[in-house]
């Protein structure tokens, strides 16, 4: 059965240690993740980002019982478990589906989110304008013309640092 986790950032270790040690039977975890580049001291570094924040979701043929469910609560590192689990198996495996459509190297493409944009507005995850909303004028194979703050731009699709999302 898979489960919706929620952990502390800084201990998402000693929790997969803990799942691994304390539960019989193999934890499978997933959580989807872009790759980002962020240029520090003239130097492009790559790191992993989360889409889904501090959020983990986890399989374990064993989370059908109460009683482990139970036990796990009391995990270092774990905050919370969402409710719902049992009743959203399908739900949840549609979106683990969903996002596996969609990446390429264990990471999520730009066009995961191409998909999700709704009402022709973005929202930049990343990149010199993260947290900007923008409205598409056009789309095209490997670009969007878009409308930021009054001026209009072209930005790549595929570009790593300009990553977007719906708004």
């Amino acid at each position: 059965m898979w489960i919706v986790i929620k952990y502390k950032l800084n201990q998402i270790n000693l929790l997969k240690e803990n799942f691994e040690k304390q539960l019989k039977g193999q934890t499978k975890f997933y959580q989807p993740k872009i790759q980002v580049q962020k240029t520090i001291n003239n130097k492009p570094k790559m790191y992993e980002k989360s889409i889904i924040s501090n959020y983990l979701i986890c399989y374990n043929e064993n989370f059908s019982s109460n009683f482990i469910i139970n036990r796990i609560k009391y995990f270092k590192g774990l905050t919370d478990i969402l409710h719902g689990s049992k009743k959203d198996q399908k739900e949840i495996i549609d979106f683990i589906n969903h996002c596996k459509k969609f990446e390429a190297n264990g990471f999520l493409t730009q066009n995961f989110f191409d998909n999700i944009l709704i009402n022709n507005k973005g929202k930049f995850i990343i990149g010199p304008f993260s947290n900007f909303i923008f409205k598409i004028i056009s789309k095209r194979k490997k670009d969007l013309e878009i409308l930021i703050g009054g001026i209009k731009a072209s930005i790549k699709k595929r570009k790593a640092d300009c990553i977007y999302t719906a708004v």
